[in-house]
């Protein structure tokens, strides 16, 4: 019997990281050389014919204990064509049982297919802010920009920029930041990806969704970005990498926690605390993996 608990974790630069979010040697289109400390990376998303993101595989070991233990939502800022990319090392869920949250809480997948209902309350909910389409008209100046290499509009609900970061104007963060605060919208930089994203556009409001739906008593959460801020607060409890935009920033909260590892070896740092805070909330120990990883919870 599954626990009753939920654990719902980002993705990207939190359990799976692309060759640029670690610092990975090696050529283009081949797996790369595992940093230090890590001793094999197994690859979860091949794009245009090569691979793009990968877990360590003491990572990819906790997450399928994991998934076969309680329900498990991957929460990503990834549109649903970008998600479906993304092949985990999960089991197959039972029918109905099958929950993932795309576009930043946007989309909810149910069984792999937009639930419609969650996209009617959706609508409804980012009202309040200015019209997408609005926000990506005055978007478009960025376009001729030099250091914008891409611009685009995602589900028709939020927009993001890779830029060249190296180019970026000093002033241009803060200034787009206030700009998008005037409209209802908030902006978070991850890595080369600038997004705007309506203020009720959250992962908290999708994630909060399942569990009731799922009768869960506890919900775990880990993230790493300052659009992760609001599933993390909505979390029981929750861990952050000790890397990236919200580690960054010093966020920090009571009853979030902070991985010692760093980089691709913090996966496998927080499925390992996952699985003993799915264990302790039922009064078991957390069985240890052939690989022997097992962290306790601080």
């Amino acid at each position: 019997m599954r626990s009753p608990v939920l654990v719902a974790s980002d993705l990207d630069r939190t359990l799976i990281y692309s060759r640029a979010a670690t610092g990975l040697d090696g050529p283009v289109g081949a797996t790369p050389a595992p940093p230090r400390g890590v001793t094999e990376l197994r690859c979860v998303e091949v794009f245009e014919g090569g691979p793009l993101s990968f877990m360590s595989e003491p990572a990819a070991q906790s997450l399928a204990a994991l998934a076969a233990e309680c329900t498990f939502v991957p929460v990503t800022t990834r549109t649903v064509a970008q998600l479906r990319r993304v092949q985990l090392p999960v089991p197959a869920p039972a029918s109905g049982d099958g929950y993932a949250v795309a576009a930043n809480g946007g989309v909810l997948l149910h069984d792999g297919e937009p639930d419609a209902d969650w996209a009617a309350r959706v609508a409804v909910a980012i009202g309040g802010s200015q019209p997408h389409h609005r926000v990506w008209a005055e978007l478009q100046e960025l376009a001729g920009r030099d250091w914008v290499l891409k611009l685009r509009s995602a589900e028709d609900l939020f927009c993001y920029a890779v830029l060249d970061r190296g180019a970026v104007p000093a002033d241009f963060i803060a200034e787009t930041t206030a700009w998008a605060s005037r409209l209802g919208w908030r902006t978070s930089l991850q890595g080369r990806k600038l997004y705007w994203v309506p203020d009720a556009l959250t992962k908290r409001a999708a994630v909060a969704e399942v569990a009731r739906r799922r009768g869960s008593e506890l919900v775990l959460a880990a993230g790493d970005s300052l659009l992760d801020i609001d599933l993390l607060e909505g979390a029981d409890r929750g861990i952050r990498p000790a890397h990236g935009e919200l580690d960054e920033q010093g966020w920090s909260a009571p009853h979030v926690e902070v991985t010692r590892a760093r980089g691709v070896a913090a996966g496998a740092e927080i499925l390992e605390w996952f699985r003993e805070g799915v264990a302790s909330h039922c009064g078991e120990a957390a069985p240890r993996l052939a690989s022997g990883v097992s962290l306790p919870i601080r």
